[in-house]
């Protein structure tokens, strides 16, 4: 999630986020995530536990959210805070989680005000695992996440694999880093409404038709908002895959991607996929055409005489050469990116590939389209008035598109 996109927003804004810090020395990673959940909306209140103080300060947390740092069970807050932080919380998250909270937390010890929190919440608790890969490996504390999870609910989010405290090596027990813990309160915050276990398959990007082994014929779609979409519907419980062209972005948390290069390739996923999906949304921008021939070897240009030309053939159309495979009932989204016409162009899509509705937009717009974090779009229902929404950053945009997903999917489709 980049700096720009840390404006308040859902799933976190208005919510209460009871961060949990205990002690190990991925502590210091939980000042940034306390600063994003705050920048994010969040009322953020940080408990730390007396070993996470060895390892930083409760100032710091303050600084960042502008609310105090909790550390004590018995304080001049009350001997009640436990009570009162677990029933205004609406996600209770630990990081770093240690093996030693892990398996205190999973028999249900109190010793302290985080523990009795845990003990006094309804709401939903995220786990986040860190320690060292032998710690992480041990039977025990395996059969305590496994509780933790199966029989408590909680939700365990990690660990990573990647380089450990000095002296330690590699391998699986890092804390994930800040923004992936985000999506993982983000969904707890937002899974409960009716995409929950339903599944979700979005195209996204642009595809490559080879000319030669160095070139091609492309667009600029960089897949910004068709990522943003499999964020936002993973958020929301949805089992998202995503199929994506060559981009550089990377892979949203919690979502199945499978990158492809050409739209031929993009069609033989969809084809696989589509029969099973509650919600199928074509946001990728495939290419028309495609070289009717692919050279072997570089195009040199002094032997082509000062002009190469290159016969294209159409390329096959995904949403249409799919519409049969679509399972009964399911939500489709079109898009169409137009440059003239923009409503008349977009109407047509949806009528020729029975969408449930189309989002369009004009390619000429200013920050908005292809290579922008903003998008300004219009929403075409195949009954009713075209919707034009302001401009927004693509994950709002995902957000509202995702509302009129689940409406449908509410309505029977």
């Amino acid at each position: 999630m980049s700096a720009r996109a840390l404006l308040p927003r859902r799933p976190w804004r208005g919510r209460r986020i009871v961060l949990g810090v205990t002690g190990g020395i991925s502590a210091y990673k939980s000042v940034q995530l306390a600063r994003d959940l705050t920048q994010l909306g969040a009322e953020v209140d940080t408990v730390l536990t007396s070993a996470a103080q060895r390892f930083i300060e409760p100032l710091s947390f303050s600084g960042v959210t502008g609310r105090p740092a909790l550390t004590d069970l018995f304080s001049k807050e009350g001997a009640a805070l436990h009570i009162r932080l677990g029933l205004e919380a609406d996600v209770v998250c630990v990081a770093p989680a240690t093996a030693d909270f892990i398996a205190r937390a999973a028999h249900g010890l109190a010793g302290d005000l985080l523990a009795t929190t845990l003990l006094a919440t309804r709401a939903p608790v995220v786990l986040c695992p860190a320690m060292n890969d032998r710690m992480f490996a041990h039977a025990q504390t395996q059969a305590n996440l496994r509780h933790a999870q199966d029989e408590l609910g909680y939700r365990i989010a990690g660990p990573g694999i990647g380089p450990l405290a000095v002296g330690e090596g590699e391998g699986p027990g890092r804390m994930l880093e800040p923004p992936d813990i985000l999506e993982h309160v983000g969904r707890a915050l937002a899974a409960d409404g009716p995409l929950v276990g339903r599944r979700v398959l979005i195209t996204a990007g642009p595809t490559r038709e080879g000319i030669d082994p160095v070139r091609y014929l492309g667009n600029r779609s960089s897949g910004r908002m068709g990522f943003a979409l499999a964020r936002v519907a993973w958020r929301r419980g949805a089992e998202v895959e995503m199929v994506t062209g060559p981009v550089s972005l990377h892979d949203p948390i919690g979502v199945a991607v499978v990158r492809v290069e050409t739209a031929q390739e993009m069609l033989d996923r969809v084809r696989e996929g589509i029969p099973d999906a509650d919600v199928v949304v074509f946001a990728a921008a495939v290419s028309d055409f495609r070289p009717e021939t692919t050279w072997e070897g570089k195009l040199k240009r002094r032997e082509q005489g000062g002009e190469l030309r290159i016969a294209l053939t159409e390329n096959p159309d995904i949403a249409r050469e799919t519409r049969e495979l679509r399972k009964p009932g399911a939500v489709t989204v079109g898009f169409a990116l137009e440059s003239e016409k923009l409503v008349e162009n977009a109407r047509r899509k949806l009528e020729e590939k029975a969408f449930s509705f189309v989002v369009a937009n004009s390619a000429t717009e200013v920050d908005a389209g292809f290579e922008a974090d903003t998008n300004r779009v219009s929403i075409l229902p195949s009954s009713g008035e075209v919707e034009e929404l302001p401009l927004l950053h693509k994950e709002e945009v995902a957000e509202e598109i995702l509302d009129r997903v689940e409406a449908l999917l509410e309505a029977g489709g």
